[in-house]
């Protein structure tokens, strides 16, 4: 069996001067975190809650599982129960996501801990559903606009897979305590193989984003804490895939090439996710209400013409309250205007708006 740990494979990988560069730049940003927690412990807390709802919402939502928005914040609060499948498996992420979050010093990367989060996903489903491997050979496929499916990538077979993981953790565990290899590009070979062995028969999606969330904290990226890695991996997904596509074509002989996934992990999701947060928290701790300040830096994002519920989903840890009153002051303050009013009320930036 091929995969990225074998014996030198992943020294032997060749880095761009680029993915040197964002390296670079992200050690920087990761120790500038400690400063920005230090200035303003509030807006952090702000900043969480918000990241809290956005990660559960966008990383089950990229496996075709929603809920209403309302029911959303509920059970993320954990101030209902689930009621359908949907929620069962929504609330199971929120529990992980809470065990990651606060546990992640204590949480070993071995071949029963994934297993034994992997059951914490489906708690909330029949017994059975989640802590076992795959009984049968999956495979991962893509329908076109025509209704067409093809096979993007056959995953290790089902019989293959208890072994799989383990060599996978031990070579994990080899390369990192020798210290030979930049983390962040440890952790993102390990992310992709998993993704490639593919080892549950549902939700290895969700659990690979949980499980580079826990190795990023574990190697001191902390800011996944504050901005959802999720949302913008959705907001990417198209690139998501390719990279991942192109990253795993030759993996079972070991003749696949780690670059466009190594580029897509440490520049197009994690180097974002820290610029986000530096201009978040900039921004926010330079004014005075942190709440106020991060529905105006939502509605800044926002296309030209947006409604109240495009301002709800970009802020979901902020009361209705709050947002209308935010949009109210910034519709006397000439930034906005309502061009249709009513229950589906349509708002537009003015042109001096930000």
């Amino acid at each position: 069996m091929g995969g990225s740990f074998g014996f030198g494979f992943i020294a032997a990988q060749p880095i761009s001067q680029q993915q040197l560069q964002t390296v670079r730049l992200l050690g920087e940003y990761k120790g500038k975190q400690a400063l920005f927690a230090g200035q303003s412990p509030q807006v952090l807390e702000t900043l969480r809650q918000v990241a809290v709802i956005q990660s559960i919402e966008s990383s089950n939502r990229i496996e075709g599982v929603t809920a209403d928005p309302e029911r959303l914040k509920q059970l993320v609060a954990e101030k209902t129960a689930p009621r359908d499948r949907s929620e069962q498996e929504i609330a199971g992420y929120r529990e992980v996501l809470k065990t990651i979050h606060q546990q992640h010093e204590a949480i070993p990367l071995k071949t029963g801990v994934i297993l034994q989060l992997h059951r914490d996903l489906y708690q909330y489903l029949p017994p059975g559903m989640g802590g076992r491997w795959k009984a049968s050979d999956n495979a991962i496929t893509e329908t076109d606009a025509e209704g067409r499916t093809r096979v993007r990538f056959r995953p290790v077979p089902a019989h293959q897979t208890p072994a799989a993981m383990d060599a996978l953790h031990e070579g994990f565990a080899s390369l990192r305590d020798k210290g030979e290899v930049e983390p962040l590009l440890l952790i993102a070979a390990y992310v992709l193989d998993f993704l490639c062995i593919h080892p549950f028969p549902d939700g290895n999606g969700r659990m690979a984003r949980l499980l580079a969330l826990l190795l990023l904290y574990q190697f001191g990226y902390e800011v996944g804490r504050y901005i959802s890695l999720e949302q913008i991996i959705e907001r990417t997904k198209e690139g998501y895939y390719d990279a991942l596509y192109k990253s795993s074509q030759g993996w079972h002989e070991g003749q696949h090439t780690l670059g466009p996934w190594w580029e897509y992990f440490t520049a197009v999701m994690l180097l974002t996710a820290y610029r986000d947060y530096e201009q978040r928290v900039g921004a926010i701790v330079s004014k005075r209400g942190a709440k106020s300040d991060i529905v105006r830096d939502v509605i800044a994002r926002l296309p030209a013409r947006f409604q109240l519920a495009d301002v709800e989903r970009g802020c979901p840890g902020v009361a209705r309250a709050t947002v209308q009153r935010v949009m109210v002051a910034l519709r006397d303050e000439g930034r906005i205007r309502c061009i249709k009013p009513g229950r589906d009320a349509l708002w537009e930036k003015t042109p001096a708006s930000p």
